[in-house]
């Protein structure tokens, strides 16, 4: 039994612990928060944009933790479930990964690459595993795409186009606060960049025009530049009206079909090269946090098997989150952008061990309780 701590009871945190109530050999043991109430189950203020309505959880069979150090104390927790604010999850996953606990981390990564390149040497260093969550592949509709495009049965990617809309959302001031968040162009964006990463691996180039608001970048339209491969377009952010509901979706054009999604309507579709088409049977009951029980789940075969599942790679999300602020940089510059990575592929490691030096970085008093 994989035991489980969460770390920040907030939104995330919250539909992180209702979908681990249907994990296999796992559940969650621990909570951790600042707030007393939230220890004792008010979860009344973790309001977000989908999922049940907040109220109370039942913790009688769950220890709650006030701060960070306290539960890493605890020799019973296996995996620590990071869900708090990003610009916290490097102190946190670090501290977490030298007191020798596997580590999942919502996404982004981190605020900064810099900060994702220290929690990924930390993994190394500790010999554990660093796990993304990045739950967008998990969701049935692009699980089938990435599966349509690894496995090349409709023959190969020539294109795609993905697209990701919202309004400014009223339930999260911090979508649009750069320094908590990154904005838009990261904290909504970076689902985007990470499963183009998926499909494609990094672009050579790319060019992005946008929107921008006091100095941050709430939209943008990018163009990714693979000379020999295919041509990938992709338009995201918080720009739609406010009666406008949250929309994505995709067009890829494979050479002998095309996979069509929009969540606003139109249902997974394979259109094929005969002129038929056909509405995709995904086999979903409707449960909006399956596709988290999914992620979670795959977080728990990796501690089992000791092995990073391709898409929590925490290499593939500090590439995602890079790609991001090339395409915010592009946009302030009206230029093309040549794309730097730290790897040329998606690749994950096979396992957590490695040899780069350990990191430098150390915890500032405090910084570990930082959690909502």
């Amino acid at each position: 039994m994989i035991r489980i701590g969460i770390v920040g009871i907030g939104f995330m945190g919250r539909i992180h612990y209702l979908a681990s109530q249907k994990l296999n050999g796992a559940k969650v043991t621990a909570i951790c928060s600042r707030d007393p109430q939230k220890r004792i189950g008010d979860w009344s203020t973790t309001r977000g944009n989908f999922g049940p309505e907040p109220g109370h959880v039942d913790l009688a069979d769950v220890k709650a933790y006030a701060t960070l150090g306290k539960m890493l104390d605890d020799p019973e927790l296996d995996l620590i479930d990071i869900c708090n604010t990003t610009k916290h999850h490097p102190k946190t996953a670090i501290a977490a990964l030298k007191a020798g606990k596997h580590v999942l981390v919502e996404k982004a990564i981190a605020l900064k690459p810099r900060d994702a390149d220290k929690m990924i040497e930390a993994a190394r260093d500790a010999g554990k595993l660093l796990m993304v969550a990045h739950v967008l592949p998990f969701f049935p509709e692009f699980r089938y795409a990435t599966e349509a495009v690894k496995s090349g049965r409709f023959g190969a990617l020539k294109a795609a186009h993905f697209d990701r809309v919202i309004a400014k959302p009223d339930w999260s001031a911090e979508m649009g606060d750069a320094a908590a968040t990154g904005g838009p162009a990261v904290d909504l964006h970076v689902h985007d960049t990470h499963f183009i990463g998926l499909l494609c691996g990094m672009p050579q180039s790319l060019y992005s025009a946008g929107v921008q608001e006091a100095g941050t970048v709430n939209y943008l339209t990018t163009s990714y530049i693979y000379p020999e491969g295919p041509a990938i377009t992709c338009s995201s952010g918080a720009v739609a009206a406010s009666g406008r509901p949250f929309m994505h979706g995709f067009q890829i054009y494979l050479e002998r079909a095309t996979l069509a999604y929009n969540s606003g309507g139109i249902p997974l579709t394979v259109y094929h090269a005969d002129g038929t088409h056909e509405k995709v049977d995904l086999g979903n009951d409707g449960d909006p946090l399956a596709a988290f029980t999914a992620e979670l789940q795959a977080a728990v075969d990796g501690v089992n098997s000791n092995t990073v599942p391709e898409m929590l790679s925490a290499e593939l999300a500090r590439n995602a989150l890079s790609l991001c602020y090339q395409e915010i940089d592009s946009v302030k510059k009206g230029r093309i952008i040549q794309v730097k990575s730290k790897a040329d592929s998606p690749v994950p490691p096979s396992s957590p061990t490695g040899t780069q030096p350990p990191i430098a970085a150390t915890l500032a008093p405090g910084e570990t309780d930082k959690v909502d």
